[in-house]
């Protein structure tokens, strides 16, 4: 991999990014952060950066399945602080808290465990990509629900044209690249 030292973080993810056609189903043009994932010199300068902006700010970060639980766990252990997976419907054992939401491609469900926040606690959403806001949005009402505050959302890359950043209201959100 080409070194990514001393360039701004948004084109370290542009240059780590890779289109997929028809994902996952035709016409849809997935963006794939797993190239940037495998460079260790780009995924941390991600993770500084998501981390940076949050340092005192959080007590709590929560990771969206599948790939916002690397990003979260890394950011979390930046940190210094726990993280949450919020999952798909039926993965997660013990009571839990769900929500229901549509996407560009059809309807899911995600769940967290209902014991996963203290009332008050300050949680930072972390997923790879923003697209309609689905499931960020279903992801900040679940940690609402369960008492505590979502204090952020951060995305590594946010597909703007899809209008996604209307669907998560007044909540604070950042996104590294905006296409």
């Amino acid at each position: 991999m080409t070194p990514m030292a001393g360039l701004p973080v948004e084109q370290v993810v542009a240059a780590r990014l890779r289109d997929v056609p028809d994902f996952p189903k035709p016409g849809v043009l997935f963006k794939d952060i797993t190239p940037l994932l495998g460079d260790g010199e780009a995924f941390g300068a991600v993770v500084r950066d998501v981390a940076r902006r949050h340092t005192g700010s959080v007590d709590i970060v929560v990771g969206i399945e599948a790939r916002g639980f690397i990003l979260a766990a890394a950011v979390a252990f930046d940190l210094g602080i726990g993280m949450v997976p919020v999952r798909k419907s039926g993965k997660l054992p013990g009571q839990t808290l769900s929500r229901s939401y549509t996407l560009e491609y059809g309807m899911a469900e995600i769940e967290v465990h209902a014991d996963s926040f203290q009332s008050g606690q300050r949680v930072l959403v972390v997923d790879d990509v923003l697209a309609t806001g689905g499931t960020a949005a279903a992801t900040c009402e679940l940690v609402e629900s369960a008492g505590a505050l979502v204090v952020g959302v951060e995305v590594v890359l946010e597909l703007g044209f899809l209008g996604g950043r209307s669907r998560l209201g007044a909540r604070r959100l950042h996104a590294i690249l905006t296409l």
